[in-house]
């Protein structure tokens, strides 16, 4: 699903930079567009838009926490982890340093939608302007420039 030897460079460059916590997110497309879900307003980071995304848990892979993610937050199953888009650094709700690994994904059926973490979805163009943070935005221009 994604190579051995990037995600063993991936981990080992987050372990490095002194990252505390590993996060994965995933670019849900389906023609021509991509899923974005709100946070709940009274969540950390409340009211924005984001990708699906969350935690790697001790024990776990950067692939396997990608497809669990992506089926809690959406309740969609991943058919295909296609492309790395890149990472960026945050600092979390409880003040650890995190990074977050991006990836396009396919999925088997893009509806129904079913939200468990969030307040809404939308399938958003990329040729609009979508209301993310400036460093999802990163990720989707990278995104766009790929397709």
């Amino acid at each position: 699903m994604i190579e051995t030897t990037l995600l063993e460079k991936l981990t080992d460059a987050a372990e490095r930079d002194g990252v505390q916590q590993l996060v994965v997110g995933a670019v849900v497309q389906n023609e021509g567009k991509v899923l974005l879900l709100q946070r709940p307003i009274d969540d950390f980071m409340g009211g924005i838009w984001e990708l699906p995304s969350g935690k790697v848990d001790p024990g776990e892979t950067v692939g396997h926490t990608l497809i669990r993610e992506v089926k809690e937050e959406t309740g969609l199953d991943i058919a295909k982890v296609r492309d790395y888009l890149g990472e960026f650094d945050y600092q979390s709700g409880s003040g650890r340093k995190s990074r977050q690994f991006n990836f396009t994904v396919d999925v088997v059926d893009p509806e129904p939608v079913e939200l468990t973490e969030h307040d809404a979805y939308t399938w958003t163009s990329l040729t609009e302007e979508p209301p993310v943070t400036e460093a999802v935005m990163g990720v989707l221009l990278r995104y766009r420039e790929m397709r």
